[in-house]
């Protein structure tokens, strides 16, 4: 496909409106650029002598807003490179289906999100259960954060118990962890008291689910679910799967961009709730928002990075 457009000195809010008709009419759009790598260390409107200099991040984050994959660039004139957008495929979001076995949510695998795999980690040694420890994941679905647990404690074992409706997706979680123990039940039916008490309580993308309340949920675990050194790690999704690409932030239907107000509130209300019992509590993440709660007293470890 030919060129379509050039852009050198023009700014940001002529480039968007000329991309977004373009990607409507055909789909796809080629256009030239001051090459980013000619501008290492300016920041995004500065001048080069090609042009205004943009980092491959406002790029990236264009084809993001356009709803578009940014495909592999190529080189043009010198100091300049042809950019590719292409808009998403039509597909229905990947949990659109549920999250069974065989549902397109089963091809997602957060722990290859870097942002969402090292926060995790962090979150985990946060919470530092000892060796032998009990972990009860809400909404396990099937098990791939688990992975998470060896990468965190390489000379840890710990009693792993996962929770999840979908029976399809627990054999899954089962194939995946033997060693392992998966209850078929609904999370809203807690506490459980055969169930025990854990070190640390893990629920990912669960509490803003139907028919849950956060408030509710988290008495039960603190409770009747957690050791009195034990830690609570949850997650609140901040991006949504479209045509194999991850798009940040939190979606409201009827709403053209991502609006944060349900999930500020819920965040804001777990933070709030857990501190004033008795945690101290970190909010970290960014394409799911992680609240790690561990109690006040204890102290928090340090090299957390994986």
């Amino acid at each position: 496909m030919p060129d379509d457009l050039a852009f050198r000195l023009e700014p940001l809010s002529t480039i968007i409106p000329a991309l977004r008709r373009a990607l409507r009419e055909r789909g796809e759009v080629t256009f030239t650029v001051p090459d980013p790598d000619a501008g290492l260390g300016l920041y995004a409107g500065e001048m080069t002598p090609h042009g205004i200099h943009r980092p491959w991040a406002v790029w990236t984050e264009m084809a993001d807003l356009l709803g578009a994959h940014l495909l592999t660039p190529e080189r043009a004139a010198p100091g300049h490179v042809r950019v590719r957008l292409r808009t998403w495929a039509a597909r229905p979001e990947p949990d659109a289906a549920g999250y069974g076995a065989g549902s397109d949510w089963a091809r997602v695998d957060k722990l290859e999100d870097p942002t969402f795999l090292l926060s995790f980690v962090e979150a985990l040694r946060r919470v530092n259960p000892t060796h032998g420890g009990r972990v009860l994941v809400l909404g396990v679905n099937r098990g791939r954060e688990l992975d998470a647990l060896p990468l965190a404690f390489p000379e840890r074992v710990f009693e792993v118990h996962g929770m999840d409706l979908d029976a399809s997706a627990l054999e899954l979680a089962r194939a995946r962890h033997p060693a392992a123990t998966f209850h078929a039940l609904d999370v809203t039916t807690l506490p459980r008291p055969e169930l025990g008490t854990f070190d640390v309580v893990i629920a990912l993308s669960l509490l803003q689910s139907p028919g849950i309340r956060q408030d509710v949920l988290l008495a039960a675990l603190r409770r009747h679910h957690l050791t009195p050194t034990g830690g609570l790690i949850l997650g609140y999704p901040n991006a949504r799967y479209r045509d194999g690409t991850l798009s940040p932030g939190a979606r409201v239907r009827n709403f053209a961009r991502p609006d944060h107000s349900l999930l500020m509130a819920d965040v804001t209300g777990a933070r709030r709730g857990l501190h004033g019992r008795g945690f101290k509590v970190f909010v970290t993440g960014r394409h799911e928002i992680l609240v790690t709660a561990i109690p006040a007293g204890t102290t928090t470890p340090r090299n957390l990075e994986l």
